[in-house]
């Protein structure tokens, strides 16, 4: 069929660009280091959600003495930043569980290359305080707005799955969460899968009820995802190495620093402190290994979507994964 063979040609052409699949056949070549001179010459280009990754490398001191410069672009969710990578409009971003299966069924360039876990409960199907909805079931039949290609679309469709539904028993209204957010407001949708800072936002401002979380229909992982040439380039990724593990450095201190996580991402944004600060209370991104259960977790959320023929076709999500700083990282996971 043609997307087994546009996911074998992808996989490929990870091997040959240096990405390192995690497959059995063990690591691609990875370009060697460069010198500090070369490396002070490269532009890291950097896509980031809602201020989140540059606010906390900013608040944890991880921006002081990057030894190559960083270009930021702010993404409204996972899906459109990874297309930029993958057209090489930039090199690296943090996106959701969700956003590298549709990636990788796009035969996009990318490949994940670090990890985190994060609180699955803030992974929410909300509806408004008046709604007369009372559980998953009785969303049949009702419009559920979502960010095609999300985690939350993951969350909603593994939620819809554990209670006997699918996604043809209810209306998806694929919306980014700005117009979600007025949309749930204006009550034009039943409900919202959504992740934070928008979880807290609808709950302190719109007085939104949580209807379902993702306690046992997500795996609450967030990935690094570059692109693959940047990969293959020698300058970058240096670049990216270290910038992956001072991300691991940053996500380590957020843990023990939540007040001045929440007030940098509250200024970084405009989000309200309190916003910012029931996020972060709530628990945000800890760094873990990229390891086989990642994969295997990952994989069947692919399988699940294959399943729904949301995707055309078998994502192999391992031909995705890049274990090339696995060492650093963990090194990085250990010493904070």
């Amino acid at each position: 069929m043609q997307w087994r063979n546009g996911i074998a040609l992808v996989a490929a052409a990870l091997v040959l660009a240096g990405c390192g699949s995690a497959t059995s056949s063990g690591p691609a070549a990875v370009p060697g280091p460069v010198s500090a001179a070369d490396l002070a010459k490269v532009t890291l280009k950097v896509g980031d959600q809602k201020g989140g990754v540059k606010s906390l490398l900013t608040a944890a001191g991880q921006l002081d003495g990057t030894p190559y410069k960083i270009e930021w672009s702010t993404f409204t969710s996972g899906p459109p930043l990874l297309e930029a990578a993958s057209a090489g409009a930039i090199d690296i971003g943090r996106v959701g569980n969700t956003p590298p299966i549709f990636a990788a069924a796009a035969k996009a360039k990318i490949a994940v290359v670090s990890v985190a876990r994060s609180n699955v409960e803030r992974e929410t199907i909300l509806v408004p305080p008046d709604s007369p909805l009372t559980d998953v079931a009785s969303l049949k039949g009702k419009t559920v707005g979502v960010a095609k290609g999300s985690s939350a679309h993951g969350q909603l469709l593994n939620t819809l799955h554990k209670n006997g539904l699918s996604t043809k028993d209810i209306k998806v209204s694929f919306l980014q969460p700005a117009e979600a957010y007025a949309a749930f407001t204006q009550h034009t949708i039943d409900a919202w899968a959504i992740w934070d800072p928008y979880t807290a936002q609808a709950q302190i401002e719109a007085e939104a009820r949580v209807l379902a979380d993702g306690r046992g229909a997500s795996n609450g992982l967030a990935f690094e995802t570059a692109s693959t040439a940047a990969l293959a380039d020698p300058g970058r990724n240096s670049a990216i190495r270290d910038f992956v593990i001072r991300v691991v450095k940053a996500q380590k201190w957020a843990d023990t620093h939540r007040p001045e996580w929440a007030a940098a991402w509250a200024k970084e944004t405009g989000l309200k402190l309190e916003v910012a600060q029931k996020a972060v209370d709530a628990g945000r991104d800890q760094p873990i290994a990229l390891d086989d259960s990642v994969v295997q977790s990952e994989q069947q959320l692919a399988d699940a979507f294959t399943e729904e023929k949301t995707l055309p076709g078998k994502v192999d999500f391992a031909a995705f994964a890049d274990r090339r700083f696995a060492s650093d990282l963990d090194q990085a996971r250990s010493n904070g």
